[in-house]
């Protein structure tokens, strides 16, 4: 048995850091868009219209998540989870760099291949962590918490980082985060050899003439659009935000379409069925706690820079730097949550219960934003501990949602579609970022207070649907919790 990384497979700590830098480069560029967008372009920023960069924003974080499906199909069928993660690190680096030319032409490319990039890695990665354990091996639950750690340290370093760069230039900002991915993939490839023959070889079944042909299609097809937007945008007949709608309408579609395919299919057996309508219920949920919560990026950033005195000890400090606030509440109440799970034993809520305090918190921690936003109507900064409780609290919810919903899509999806279940968990966060993205582009056209308060009643009011609709939910998981 292998035990070189504290315990764990050798392998593991080259995957640590892969993630780590991964979710360095992605929080970087994540805390600097939407603040480079609307920056006047004398302060180096773009000079976009807030109700424009919030759509330009959600719609980038929404195709990253959205990505995944993608991704996870082309490395199980062509390129193996290995060359998947390799590639997918390529275009993220590439796609940071892109953001550090002073180019709409590259800013725009720079963010596709962000999307593209974190599609193929993001999966891919957590695959491979499976694969380094025998499905006997007790230490894989341990092994993916330490791997989770790797995410949340890359959270936390890359805003104190690329926030401070972004100081000087904003395009140092996207530069380190670049380089961060840059380094990323060359300790990757030289830890490769301690992963052995995990993720070497693509695992998919099916006809391989059929994939491929589906997979020229596939690229055929987004060549073809990518080629239309460009013609389309250089001539002055589409602008960034209506292409932006129309990506999130086609979000919309695919969503309903993939649900009405699983909910009709007639292969299911009963119990199968039930468990695929309590996992829409839990979807839809999840999707709104994510527009909620991911506005840590838009809203709140933008809160933090023009409305909050972001000034500690006499040190004044960048905007961005809130953003690791979230990474730091984590790793430190995690424990904290699982010893409580664990505490209370037959008393531990059901998944849907748990998914009806995370909307709880989520809404509580806007009621809070929308009186920190009153308080700054008079014209005054106000103290950052108003968005420190709402990182709380949004934290406190994110613990009661994130690895609750992850262990759930394991226990209730069909085990003929168990990966599926998986994209379809990326998927809530897509459509969770681009709703998100949505109610930021409505920053400067509502009063602060009514729109953070709008924000926070339509979490709670979610809460409260979803706890009249808990007891029937738990009866359609047949004993699963």
């Amino acid at each position: 048995m292998d035990t070189g990384f504290f315990g764990h497979p050798r392998g593991l700590s080259t995957l640590f850091f892969t993630e780590m830098w991964e979710r360095f480069s992605y929080y970087g560029m994540r805390s600097l868009l939407i603040l480079f967008m609307t920056a006047s372009v004398s302060t180096g920023g773009l000079g976009m219209p807030t109700a424009d960069a919030g759509v330009v924003y959600g719609l980038t974080t929404a195709m990253a998540y959205m990505m995944a499906l993608p991704g996870g199909w082309i490395a199980d069928q062509f390129l193996g989870l290995r060359k998947a993660v390799l590639w997918g690190g390529v275009l993220i680096s590439l796609g940071n760099f892109c953001l550090a030319v002073p180019n709409m032409t590259a800013f725009y490319s720079g963010l596709l291949l962000v999307a593209m990039g974190t599609g193929l890695l993001k999966p891919n990665v957590s695959a491979i962590v499976g694969q380094l354990y025998s499905p006997e091996d007790t230490r894989r639950d341990a092994g993916f918490s330490i791997f989770y750690m790797g995410i949340n340290t890359g959270a936390f370093i890359a805003p104190l980082v690329c926030g401070y760069a972004a100081q000087w230039n904003w395009r140092y900002g996207f530069g380190f985060a670049g380089l961060g991915m840059s380094i990323g993939i060359v300790q990757y490839l030289l830890g490769s050899s301690r992963l052995g023959d995990a993720g070497r070889t693509p695992g998919g079944g099916g006809d391989p003439v059929k994939s491929r042909r589906h997979l020229m299609f596939g690229l055929v097809t987004m060549g073809g659009i990518i080629a239309a937007v460009v013609i389309l945008t250089s001539l002055g007949l589409v602008t960034a935000k209506q292409i932006a709608e129309a990506s999130g309408l086609f979000l919309v579609v695919l969503v309903v379409v993939l649900f009405a395919w699983m909910l009709s299919a007639r292969h299911w057996t009963p119990v199968e069925r039930k468990r695929l309508f309590v996992i829409a219920g839990l979807f839809l949920a999840a999707a709104i706690f994510w527009s909620v919560f991911e506005q840590a990026g838009s809203t709140m950033n933008l809160f933090a820079q023009r409305s909050t005195d972001n000034r500690a000890l006499g040190y004044e400090f960048p905007a961005p730097w809130y953003q690791s606030i979230n990474s730091l509440f984590l790793v430190t109440l995690a424990p904290v949550f699982a010893w409580l799970w664990i505490r209370l034993g037959p008393r531990e809520p059901s998944s849907p219960a748990k998914f009806a305090i995370a909307l709880l918190l989520a809404g509580l921690g806007f009621l809070v934003m929308a009186v920190g936003a009153t308080v700054a109507e008079s014209g005054v900064k106000v103290s950052p501990i108003w968005l420190i409780v709402t990182y709380l609290l949004h934290t406190m919810g994110e613990l009661s949602l994130s690895p609750v919903g992850l262990s759930a899509m394991t226990k209730l999806a069909p085990a003929s579609i168990a990966g599926l279940m998986m994209g379809v968990w990326f998927l809530a966060l897509s459509v969770g970022n681009y709703m998100g993205g949505r109610m930021a582009s409505l920053y400067e056209s509502l009063p602060l207070p009514m729109l953070f308060g709008a924000v926070g009643a339509f979490a709670i009011l979610a809460a409260i649907v979803m706890a009249i609709f808990i007891r029937p939910m738990v009866r359609l998981m047949g004993g699963v919790r």
